[in-house]
This record gives C-alpha cells, structure tokens and sequence, in this order.
C-alpha cells in the first residue's frame, strides 16, 4: 500500500469508528484512557531507552520531563471527565419566555494530531489524551528525526488502542503533507512557527478548526535587583535541559548592566557545577537531535566571542552549553529561536531601553523575569504579550495543569493542558427547549406601536434579559 493510500485508508477507518458512535460513550472514554496509562506503565523502560537513543536523556530526565507529566495528565482527566461531559444547564432569557437552556460538549470528530522530536513522548500522548477525554478519534503523526519513540509510541498505541480509534502514521514530510490533504475535523499541531503556518494554510481550505502550538523567541529578564545565585541555577536548569531543545526555554538574556558581570560568574559556575568541565562526559546533559542541528548551531556562534563553551562534536551530536554576549537587539542570532544549548545575554541600563528589546521579539512563546521587586515584576508581566510565564522562575508555568498553556500570534493558537485540552477538543454545543404550554401571540405580529413592544423596548434598554 503506498503512503498517500494509507493515510486514506487510515482516514476512512477513522471515519467509520468515529460515526459508530463508540468513542462518544464515557465509559468507553474512560477505559481508554485507563488502558493507555497501564499500557505506559508496562512500557515506561521501553521509553526511557527510546529517549536515550533519541536525544541522549538521562533516566530521571525522561521520567520527569515525558513520562511523569502523561501519568498526571491521565489521572486528572479520568478524576473529572464525567463532571467535564455533563450537560450545563444555563440560565435562559426573557426573550425565549418558558425554556429551558443547555450547553452541551460534543466532540469534532476524527482528528489528527502531528507531534514534534523534542519531546516526542509527552507532545505526542498528551494531546491524545485531551481528544480521547472529549470523545474523538485521533491519527497520530510522530516526527520522524526520534525513530526510537516513534517505534515505541506505535507499539503502546496499537496495544492500547482499537484501530478507529487512536492510530499512528509514521514517515516524513512526504506523508505529512499527505495526511493535511486529507478533511479533518480537528487539527492539532506543535512544531516550528514555519510549518505552523503551513498547516494553518492547508486547514484554511477547509475551514477546519485547529490547534497550533508553536515556538517563539523567549526573553528572559534579569532584574538589577535580584538574587543571583538562585536566577542563575533556575536559568541554567531551564535553558539547558534536553540540550536547550525545549519550546519555552529561554531563548537570550536580558541582563542589567549593573549585576551583569556577577549574573556571567554565577551563571557559568551553575553550568560546571551541574554539568562538569566536560559536559561530555555527564550522565544528565542531553544530546541535539541530529547532525543536522549540530551544523546549525555551530554556524550560529561563528564570529561570537564566547563567555563560557562552544565545543562540539559532530559524530555525537554533542553541544556544550554555551554563553556569549551579543550587543545590537538587531543581532542575528536573536532573529529567530535557537533551540539548542546556546544562550545569548544583552544588556541594558534602564526600562527603555529594556522595553526597546521586549518590543523587537513580540508574542514570544515563554516569558521570565527575575527580580526582588516584586510589584515591578507584576507590571513587566502585565504590560507584554506573550503565551505563558513566570516570575523567579524558569519552566514552572507547564507542570500545573490547572493552568491552559499555549502561545499567541507567531508562538501559537490555542490552549491545552487538563480542562483546555478537554475544551480544545469539544464542541460546547448550545440549545434550547421552549415549552408548549405558553407562547408570546405578539411576537407573530409585532407592532411599533403596541403597548407590549414599547415596555420590551425600554426593558431592552436598561436590563439583561
């Protein structure tokens, strides 16, 4: 069978699970989902060696990072799925006079769900878990520079899984772009801003609702005021797990002039005490992905005097964290997201110039700031658009699941993460039933003039009916 026929064939499957209506029975829901975390638990070594051949991650990495985070996910959803998919009883209006109203969750339908390399267990099960909550039926198209997950990710979902139901398609862009032609009733999507807005052109053909969770040049602010050692060993863990390769890791420093030569000191003192003098060696520094990405990299820093490592290995596809200072907010390598082990510092001596540089990267994906000055950092927050953030912290916005993540304009569309990803995969579908017992004769035969039109008029006015 060739491709393109098994992304329809695929499809079509999925087409008739999804119109047998098995998926929208909650019980049905709820075994899945208890059928996918047991079959994660039987598989968690499986993955933990997948991860490691993919991206060099150590045990307790993968487990915290990937694996971790779908077991929370799973249990939160399977605590209030059943209060999720009630029906809601809303207040009804004066103006439908003896009815009753309702908001009822329903899912879209069949849809298809493209995951990145990065983090390519967790990105790729959590959004199946929030489609399966809300009653759909799922393709799962995993990146194919993890092969590793790739294969295991297909083994748990065929294990887990009524073909129909949850599926995956493995391959490259070739397939990719093969399954976007195909009519979806949801899209959900991570991955580069590039691509993003290809398969947001591809969804517009058909007006399908979709979902984009995408990257963004993440500013990370270092307060005059602050306490540096405890910024420098948050910063440090957060750019540099999994190799810098994350989505809301920081993609450049912001560092005031007056703590900047002590903020380098501390910052590079947390990388060896962390990683060693030769990263290399250490058992908790990731690896980039591909050779490929080692190339990037290495052109990226070419003519950069470097603060702190550089040193890279093609055959292992290693990269040292890396430090070095950039002066114009025109620089080239903050144009777009480094996504590796490479972390730029700026400096600046007051707020505007601070807000010269925030304004140059809008929309980013992630945004941080460090500083004692509490009320100054609320107003940093409130005053710039981005999709999620922190305050003296780094990363810590993504494991509360009461809290929606996503990002905004070029970082993204759309939330997900417990109730948002419930909400992102339902339809909230609204009705209403009118009684028979009473009707309003003058709405058939509505005169200006009538004295009951004249006191809806003024009520219309002045209250909320």
């Amino acid at each position: 069978m060739t491709p393109n026929n098994l992304c329809l064939s695929v499809h079509q499957n999925q087409r008739n699970f999804f119109d047998s209506k098995k998926s929208f029975e909650l019980n049905y829901r709820i075994k899945s989902l208890k059928k996918l975390k047991a079959t994660i638990i039987k598989f968690e070594n499986n993955i933990v060696d997948a991860l490691k051949l993919d991206l060099g991650k150590s045990y307790a990495e993968s487990y915290m990072s990937e694996i971790s985070i779908i077991y929370n996910e799973i249990n939160y959803v399977l605590r209030n799925v059943k209060k999720w998919s009630k029906r809601k009883k809303v207040s009804s209006s004066l103006l439908n006079f003896f009815s009753t109203d309702y908001i009822q969750p329903n899912p879209y339908g069949v849809t298809l769900n493209i995951s990145p390399w990065n983090y390519p267990f967790q990105l790729s099960i959590s959004p199946i878990i929030g489609a399966i909550s809300a009653g759909n039926t799922v393709v799962l198209k995993p990146s194919e520079h993890a092969p590793h997950t790739t294969a295991i990710l297909e083994t748990i979902i065929n294990e887990a899984f009524s073909r129909g139901h949850v599926d995956v398609i493995t391959g490259g862009p070739k397939t990719g772009k093969n399954l976007l032609e195909l009519n979806w009733d949801y899209i959900f999507f991570t991955g580069s801003t590039e691509i993003g807005k290809i398969v947001a052109s591809q969804a517009a053909k058909t007006l399908t609702p979709l979902t984009l969770e995408l990257g963004g040049n993440n500013p990370c602010i270092v307060d005059k005021d602050v306490s540096i050692e405890i910024a420098s060993k948050r910063i440090a863990w957060g750019k540099f797990l999994n190799c810098g390769q994350t989505c809301i890791a920081p993609n450049f420093i912001a560092v005031h002039e007056d703590v900047k030569d002590n903020f380098i000191q501390s910052l590079t003192k947390e990388i060896i005490t962390t990683h060693g003098l030769d990263p290399k060696k250490s058992h908790f520094y990731s690896k980039i992905i591909n050779l490929n990405h080692v190339e990037r990299l290495s052109k990226l820093i070419k003519g950069y005097d470097l603060i702190h490592g550089g040193k890279y290995d093609r055959k292992l596809n290693y990269f040292e964290p890396t430090i070095l200072e950039v002066k114009s907010i025109k620089d080239k390598i903050l144009k777009d997201e480094i996504f590796g082990p490479i972390l730029p510092l700026i400096s600046y001596k007051n707020d505007e110039e601070l807000n010269n540089i925030l304004i140059e990267y809008k929309n980013p994906l992630a945004f941080y700031i460090f500083s004692n000055r509490l009320s100054y950092a609320k107003n940093i927050i409130n005053t710039y658009s981005f999709g999620g953030g922190a305050i003296n912290d780094i990363l810590g916005q993504i494991v509360n699941k009461n809290l929606p993540f996503g990002g905004i304009g070029n970082s993204g569309i759309g939330k997900y993460h417990g109730y948002e990803s419930f909400k992102t995969f339902s339809h909230f579908k609204p009705y209403i039933i009118k009684s028979n017992f009473f009707d309003l004769p003058f709405k058939y035969k509505m005169s200006q003039n009538s004295l009951i039109f004249r006191i809806t008029k003024r009520l219309l006015k002045h209250i909320s009916v």
